[in-house]
């Protein structure tokens, strides 16, 4: 590979790195180097996660051969290897060197994203580069890790900490007891790095816990991956054991680190908590009085001793309704009532939690719902889930207990407290509907909102790191990041894109083509000639935008809102006829299956891509790679602004005037407002242009985009690139023309790996792709070459062909047809190219009638019934000859099978319903791999094996190795029927 010399510091690169990432890896250099905190932004699609792992991992080899040699060095000088002169100077410089002095220890880089698949695809950048020899671990939850039968199977995951605590404790579970035995296995301490699906695969393999494995493994190791919330809230922080001492942090994806510092230092807790709470103490309380533990789970030893005594519950009880009264006597107003953040401290000083005694409820509490979590065996018994809201409170507010710390948080915090709606919140079920003292009033919310993102930021650097690292695609405006930060920044980066001119396509659309404009504000948001304009601007965009389209909304309600309306309308059904919809789901259980489906859609020839409507601020846009033809071009529907009336985003845009007042360098509270949307929408755009060769619109679907402070906070990579569209027709012509010419003059792509987080996809060095059930070689999954398989560049016709005379009649008339000529690729000699090949043709059925061809009349006697026109859906094809069964049944028996592979492969597809033709797929790239005939065989003959299909059974014949072929014949010789 590669090496590139940076500030002294030999950086091995997987190949020739580009200008821009040169350029990245010096800052990151520089800022590791210099002990100083780095702030660098570059855009999606510059190899960023590669450049900062490739470079730091450089550094830190290089740093750590330093200090290995210098403790040699001293230990010899120590022993009188050198001249008394010579060692009194070289023990002065060691002790001058302070945090390079080994005594210090050797740095490690914790790297930090947001989600656990933003982790994976960073461990697997790693595992392609000339690092993969470095010792890495990953850091993740019981949720992903946790292999215990009973304790996987709990649904809340508090209740899941405290089981395996208890199980940890009592040493009852024996996947923990293996650890220590099996934590020097080959498998687990070998040479290959291990993601949390390796972990998982290795745990189940050896018996032993992948989460406790994970933190025998990060001890040892100099990188370590995990998610901010590890880093950023103490408390996890603390039970992770992660050390910061002289560590470097890398926070990538830092957009969200705003938002996530305030969120980790932010809680809310309702009255029925608090009553919730006081129940569950009464139930611990009844156990002891009434010697109630017969009915707890038998699995628990009712004989060991407790960690709390009958004193302490009557104690705590006592403090917790002293709190509920506390609330209670709240004087608050109609729109709620707001305290400085130190009034959080004289509301639990009045139920007597102080800082002398709050470490001793904390650890009383957890006791309690451990006790809970773990004694109750019916699901519908409380489990602590009122105690654990208490105690998160109380490990938020005293987090630090130092005046500085407390001096800090009148600053940051501020304590709101409202009376909450009961008409819309229905927490009238289960425990939420205790008869107490709170619930004969109504209900209250106490929010204690951190608004300084600089006070996570600050408790980090209290830790005494070496250097912290934010980088991101997105984080322009740099300056009132980095106020809002609050920790001094040495060296920061604003990278330009490798993408040239001819590979994007930025325009502001005003207006539909009926002539409405597009607004997505407030006021007009429900105005219905606006969401019908809306749905047909992006019906005509779907109708020439190839494969994969992103329509990204302002937020759910005005997605469903839209969603109804174009149904009600046709417009829905008439995009998804053209392009199948996939809408993003509010639950996170149910998107992995359907981002497959997208995916699978995309690459399914009987249809013109696909396109997934999505949500700024959702899971599609953030973290998810929709390069090249998963991705070609994304369509933002509306700015995302922040609810302008949530109590919240008053009280922050309020804090930031005030503090605005002292510091001017602040963002106003109007300007965030503004940021917050252009953010977000900047992150959604990110999803299209992921490498150097690929190509994407982009329309911005809302006339405010026109406007130039908006403008200047989008993404400055992009700014160059952006025109306001004159006349509808007109755009929608020069789209056909840019994706005409980016398909002729960029290099075809190659599909990549679609979600290198789900375990169904294989994502490793050999650049495999999953899309059945088995791993394809890449070079032949749907790669489109230019002389073969590709789309003709008349599929994309310009404004002389199509928009001539532009109108609304174009909505009603057009067939999704019209846009694509059939082609027929060149002939191929391999059954597995053929597969591949037929994969990526157009010339596939997609309307609802279908004639069958004539295209081996010269092979067989057909007769005029095969002229007919069969009536065939897009999905099914078998059921639908049902209807014609007797006529083909004499076809099939008199036919053979195609001489063309092309047209053998289409045959089949045509013939088999889509589920066995994928069997079919699956079935040839086995044999092709492996050569395992008897599979093989059993495969076809449940696929093939009867009347109407037995001539494309014996047709497969020519396609088997030399030494199946005879056997082949002597069983097609032998069937019946």
């Amino acid at each position: 590979m590669p090496e590139v010399m940076i500030y002294g510091i030999p950086v091995s690169f997987p190949f020739e790195p580009y200008d821009v990432q040169k350029a990245y890896m010096e800052k990151v250099i520089e800022s590791l180097q210099n002990n100083t905190n780095a702030l660098l932004e570059s855009p999606t699609g510059t190899g960023k996660t590669l450049s900062l792992l490739c470079s730091s991992l450089a550094w830190l080899l290089v740093k750590k051969a330093q200090l290995q040699m210098n403790a040699q060095l001293g230990n010899f000088a120590e022993h009188g290897g050198f001249s008394g002169n010579l060692r009194d100077n070289l023990n002065k410089a060691n002790a001058g060197k302070g945090k390079d002095n080994t005594t210090w220890g050797m740095p490690k880089i914790i790297y930090s994203s947001r989600t656990h698949s933003q982790l994976t695809q960073a461990m697997q950048e790693l595992k392609r580069s000339s690092y993969r020899h470095v010792k890495a671990s990953v850091l993740g939850s019981r949720d992903q890790m946790c292999i215990h039968p009973e304790v996987s199977k709990e649904t809340n995951n508090m209740n899941k900490v405290h089981m395996c605590q208890l199980k940890v404790k009592s040493r009852t579970c024996h996947f923990y007891n293996n650890v220590e035995s099996k934590k020097e296995d080959r498998s687990v301490k070998g040479d290959e790095i291990l993601d949390i699906e390796d972990l998982v695969t290795v745990g189940k393999k050896l018996k032993c816990c992948p989460y406790y494995l994970s933190k025998e493994l990060k001890q040892e190791a100099d990188i370590v991956f995990m998610p901010y919330n590890y880093l950023l809230d103490p408390k996890s922080r603390k039970a992770n054991g992660v050390e910061l001492l002289n560590n470097i942090i890398i926070l990538d994806e830092a957009h969200n680190v705003e938002k996530m510092c305030e969120e980790s230092a932010s809680l809310q807790i309702r009255t029925t908590d608090v009553a919730l709470c006081i129940d569950e103490i009464t139930q611990i309380m009844k156990s002891f009085i009434e010697g109630s533990e017969e009915q707890m789970d038998a699995s628990l030893d009712t004989n060991q001793p407790k960690d709390f005594t009958c004193d302490d519950l009557c104690i705590l009880k006592e403090m917790m309704l002293a709190l509920e009264k506390a609330i209670d006597e709240i004087n608050v107003g109609t729109e709620g009532t707001t305290f400085p953040g130190g009034f959080i401290f004289e509301l639990l000083a009045q139920a007597e939690i102080k800082d002398h005694n709050q470490m001793s409820v904390i650890t009383l509490i957890e006791n309690l719902i451990q006790y809970l979590s773990t004694a109750s065996a019916s699901p519908f018994q409380r489990k602590g889930n009122g105690l654990q809201k208490i105690v998160d409170l109380l490990n938020v507010v005293f987090s630090g207990t130092t005046h500085t710390y407390k001096e800090r948080v009148k600053l940051c915090y501020k304590v709101h407290i409202q009376i909450e709606d009961k008409k819309n919140n229905k927490k009238t079920e289960g425990w939420g509907a205790l008869k107490t003292a709170s619930s004969k009033s109504a209900e209250r919310v106490l929010s204690y909102w951190c608004f300084s993102p600089g006070f996570g930021m600050k408790q980090l650097l209290d830790q005494n790191v070496r250097s912290i690292i934010l980088t991101s695609g997105t984080l322009a405006p740099l300056k009132p990041l980095i106020s809002e930060l609050g920790i001094p920044i040495g060296v920061q980066l604003e990278n330009p894109h490798i993408v040239k001119s001819n590979q994007i396509f930025v325009k502001i659309m005003s207006q539909g083509p009926d002539g409405v404009i597009l607004n997505s504000n407030y006021q007009n948001r429900d105005n219905p000639k606006y969401i019908s304009s809306l749905g047909r601007t992006i019906l005509s965009f779907s109708r020439v935008i190839p494969d994969g389209l992103l329509v990204f909304f302002p937020s759910y309600p005005i997605m469903t809102k839209c969603q109804e309306m174009w149904q009600a309308e046709g417009i829905w059904s008439s995009i998804n006829n053209i392009k199948p919809i996939f809408v993003e789901p509010q639950r996170k259980e149910t998107f992995n299956s359907i981002i497959n489906d997208y995916y699978s859609k995309i690459s399914d020839p009987g249809f013109k891509g696909a396109c997934f409507m999505a949500v700024c601020r959702g899971k599609v846009s953030e973290g998810l790679d929709f390069a090249d033809m998963n991705g070609r071009a994304v369509i933002i529907t509306g700015l995302p602004f922040p609810p302008l009336k949530d109590p919240r985003i008053v009280l922050k845009k309020k804090y930031l005037e005030e503090v605005r007042i002292k510091q001017k360098e602040y963002l106003s509270g109007d300007e965030w407002y503004s940021l917050e949307a252009t953010r977000a929408v900047n992150q959604a755009i990110g999803r299209v242009i992921r490498h150097q060769n690929d190509y994407g619109a982009i329309l911005l679907c809302d006339t405010r985009f026109n406007n130039p402070k908006l403008k200047s906070q989008l993404s400055a990579w992009l700014r160059d690139y952006i025109n306001l569209s004159n006349k509808f027709g007109e755009t929608v012509s020069e789209i056909c023309r840019f994706f005409k010419n980016a398909e002729t003059s960029l290099p075809a792509p190659k599909l990549k790996p679609l979600m290198p987080h789900e375990p169904n996809i294989n994502y490793n060095e050999s650049s495999n792709v999953n899309l059945t059930g088995v791993s394809f070689p890449m070079a032949n999954v749907r790669t489109v070459n230019k002389g073969s398989c590709k789309k003709s560049v008349s599929q994309y016709p310009n404004s002389n062909e199509v928009y001539a005379d532009f109108s609304m009649d174009f909505y009603k008339n057009a067939q999704s047809s019209s846009y694509v000529n059939n082609f027929r690729p060149k002939e191929t000699k391999d059954l597995f190219s053929a597969l591949d090949s037929s994969s990526d043709s157009t010339e596939v059925v997609t309307q609802s009638t279908v004639t069958v061809h004539k295209r081996n009349a010269e092979e067989s006697s057909m007769t005029m019934a095969k002229k007919k026109k069969l009536k065939i859906k897009a999905f099914g094809f078998e059921e639908n000859l049902n209807s014609t069964e007797q006529v083909v049944d004499t076809i099939v028996q008199e036919r053979t099978a195609p001489t063309s592979l092309i047209d053998f492969v289409k045959e089949i597809k045509l013939l088999l319903e889509q589920e066995n033709y994928k069997k079919f797929q699956l079935a040839i790239s086995v044999y092709k791999k492996e050569g395992d005939y008897d599979l093989f065989l059993t495969t076809l003959s449940g696929l093939l094996e009867n009347k109407r299909l037995f001539y494309l059974f014996k047709g497969m014949k020519r396609f088997l190795k030399e030494d199946h072929k005879n056997n082949f014949q002597v069983y097609c010789d032998n069937v019946k029927f």
